[in-house]
């Protein structure tokens, strides 16, 4: 089934500043929203959801802003066990730039190679105003320990 058209079972939209705080925000509503969906703090799903959406507002913030719009996060859970993560921004005139292994970036361009890393898909939409970058994460755990130790707390003494 194409997710493009699929309903969503459950949706989170927010608007954010675009601004770091904002983008910051946005991870920790990310987090949040996931927990209250059945996905805990602690676990590699919303472990992932959080880093793919920090990349795309950091994004949205840093390439994607015009002065005086906000950026907007979507979060829709979608009957196949995906999660689709939406950041959209006002700014429809800059091309996304994704660096490859050999080209000499010095602070940008990676973003997006760690979001095409943790999704099954993702892409660029144009809106009437801007453009939505867009990517989607499977729910169900890929094995790969779904627990993060916590650095808080003393590991167990030998």
């Amino acid at each position: 089934m194409n997710s493009q058209i699929s309903t969503p079972t459950a949706e989170l939209t927010q608007r954010l500043s675009a601004t770091p705080r904002g983008a910051r925000l946005a991870r920790r509503l990310t987090a949040h929203q996931l927990a209250s969906w059945g996905y805990p703090h602690d676990g590699e799903v919303n472990d992932t959801a959080q880093h793919v959406v920090a990349e795309l507002a950091a994004n949205a913030v840093t390439h994607g802003r015009v002065p005086g719009r906000d950026f907007e996060l979507r979060l829709l859970l979608l009957p196949e066990e995906t999660l689709r993560i939406e950041v959209s921004d006002a700014r429809g005139d800059r091309r996304l730039r994704f660096a490859t292994a050999g080209d000499e970036v010095d602070e940008g361009g990676r973003g997006l190679i760690l979001v095409s890393l943790l999704s099954r898909t993702w892409g660029v939409r144009e809106r009437a105003v801007g453009k939505t970058v867009w990517a989607e994460l499977p729910l169900r755990s890929t094995g790969r320990g779904t627990r993060r130790p916590c650095r808080r707390k003393p590991g167990p003494a030998d």
